[in-house]
């Protein structure tokens, strides 16, 4: 995860950091803690500046501070993303280094888009090619990386670009991940106005036509721009998504289960084994495994692995410090990237298990905590001694976090000890008092969620914010010590509804509908899915340094290959 910006000047004078406001400045850098440098690119005669401010969390191959600039051609790059697929490169390469590589070999627009169509990964890009004087930059179709725009009258930053923003007049918003923008900063320099180019994403078909993907509604896009700026769309055809439109195909049910009506079938271990004594679902089942654990096997091994020991031992701890973490509310998704995520990461290396909980109300934790177990149901021991921060508390305030995540999250911990008794599991434990929500969200979180505003975007932002963070307990051998995970890379259920219809909204739908009307709802979905969770996320988890890949990551490949 990196941070990058690009303030456009169009007045006489080259625009300086002070352009940028400092917050933002401060949130970029804690997204990229490795390495923070800027760049001014000035042409002479040419009545246009940008600066470019970069910000580096280092993960794979060499270390390469950004802004990136070809001295010879002088074209400048940033970019926040990885590269795991579409194009040959090793995971021991620097990503940055070699797209920059690639698109200074371009000699046309065509070159650009299709070298971009061809990256299989998440990704945003700001890209100066100055022998045209064009700007280029957008986010792949899911935007699964963050940038976000601002416009203003004033010359000296009529356009800013940044992978996070604060609050501030006028507004931000997300560029839309509906394909690539750019602009002729020439032209814009001579007419001091800022005009736009969008060259749409397009789905590639079988019958070799295109169709245009419907991530995101033009005329929103337009909505949303000051009446000075002025957008063009470019119908070339050129830039391909990397997935084809949504199978909705419906195979027919075995016999043996036609004599059931499946909007009103209770699912349980009986019903899944009937779905899966189907050939062809269960073909696709595996299919679906296999791709998956690929995809999670690419994301824990492209990182920059050494010897150096654990921060902070625990007894009982591996050597080797986590690279790898996973927000983990014990729910199917995030177990089952957990059960992946243990079939590569290296046995000596710990995986981290961040499992957030808020603290309840007094009168809701004695309830709970004077509940008797059910029959049948494991009482785990809690934790005779534990800590928060640098204050002792006994066990039983522990009892106000015992909340149905932290419930799920241990019965899910047990069942990894059981696959693989011989990882270590760390799970931390990170228990969020009413006041650290208040503080934490007024001094961090709102301006990571903005500019989306909603009470859902505020939940679990802060929900991911805290989880994100690693900061808790975790305890080995019957000890419990505070903990701060050292993981760079953090593994995520989210989009894993969105995929495979896991709200309630959805279990209705299939009940009023059938098979034919969920698919044309999880198909708006996906559709929609660009603007109303990933960019957010990636701002959230990356303001701790830390790179966020999502469950939509993971399976695009299958989506792909369906």
């Amino acid at each position: 995860m990196c941070g990058i910006c690009c303030v456009v000047s169009l007045s006489a004078h080259p625009p300086s950091t002070c352009l940028l406001e400092k917050a933002v400045l401060g949130h970029l850098r804690r997204r990229g803690p490795d390495s923070s440098q800027h760049l001014v690119k000035s042409v002479p005669h040419c009545p246009h500046h940008c600066l470019f401010s970069g910000h580096v969390l280092h993960l794979r191959g060499e270390m390469t501070p950004q802004p990136v600039e070809d001295l010879t051609s002088g074209n400048v790059f940033l970019w926040n993303g990885e590269v795991f697929d579409g194009i040959a490169i090793t995971s021991e390469e620097n990503d940055t280094q070699f797209i920059f590589r690639q698109l200074c070999s371009c000699s046309s627009e065509s070159d650009v888009l299709s070298l971009l169509s061809s990256i299989r990964g998440p990704w945003s890009f700001i890209f100066y090619q100055a022998s045209s004087h064009y700007l280029w930059f957008g986010r792949d179709c899911f935007g699964r990386r963050s940038l976000l725009w601002q416009f203003n009258e004033e010359l000296d930053k009529v356009l800013i670009l940044s992978s996070v923003s604060s609050a501030s007049d006028p507004p931000w918003w997300e560029v839309p991940a509906s394909g690539i923008f750019r602009i002729d900063l020439q032209d814009c320099g001579t007419s001091k106005a800022v005009a736009l180019t969008l060259h749409p994403w397009k789905y590639p078909s079988k019958e070799n036509t295109v169709e245009e993907v419907a991530i995101c509604d033009l005329s929103v896009i337009s909505r949303h721009l000051p009446t000075h700026v002025a957008l063009v769309i470019n119908e070339s055809h050129a830039l391909f998504a990397p997935v084809t439109p949504l199978n909705k195909e419906i195979h027919d049910m075995p016999e043996e289960s036609q004599c059931f009506d499946c909007t009103k079938i209770v699912a349980d271990v009986s019903v899944l084994q009937m779905f899966l004594a189907e050939d062809h679902r269960k073909k696709i089942v595996h299919q679906f495994i296999d791709v998956l654990s690929t995809s999670v096997k690419r994301r824990v091994l492209c990182l920059v692995r050494d010897n150096d020991p654990l921060r902070g031992k625990m007894p009982g701890a591996a050597s080797r410090k986590p690279r790898v973490a996973i927000l983990f509310s014990g729910g199917i998704d995030s177990v089952v990237i957990a059960t992946l995520a243990d079939r590569h990461v290296p046995l000596e290396e710990p995986i981290d298990l961040l499992n957030v909980a808020f603290k309840l109300p007094e009168q809701n934790s004695q309830s709970i905590s004077n509940r008797k177990p059910s029959k049948g149901k494991k009482q785990l021991p809690p934790s005779l001694e534990c800590f928060n921060g640098n204050n002792t508390v006994t066990c039983s305030s522990l009892a106000s976090f015992n909340v149905p995540d932290r419930i799920t999250g241990r019965a899910g911990l047990e069942e990894l000890r059981n696959i693989n008794p011989s990882r270590s599991w760390n799970f931390v434990e990170i228990n969020v008092t009413v006041e650290d929500l208040k503080e934490m969200r007024q001094k961090h979180i709102s301006h990571l969620v903005y500019p989306l505003d909603t009470v859902l975007d505020d939940s679990i932002g802060c929900a991911v914010w805290f989880a994100s963070r690693g900061e808790g307990l975790v305890t080995h051998q019957g000890d419990t010590r505070p903990y701060k995970s050292p993981a760079k890379v953090v593994l995520t259920g989210i989009g894993a509804d969105e995929q495979l219809a896991g709200y309630s909204r959805h279990r209705v739908c299939f009940k009023n509908h059938g098979l034919a009307g969920l698919n044309e709802e999880l198909e708006m979905e996906l559709g929609r899915i660009s603007s109303r969770n990933l960019g957010r996320d990636d701002r959230v988890i990356g303001d701790h340094g830390k790179e966020a890949s999502s469950s939509n990551s993971l399976a695009v490949k299958y989506i792909d290959s369906r």
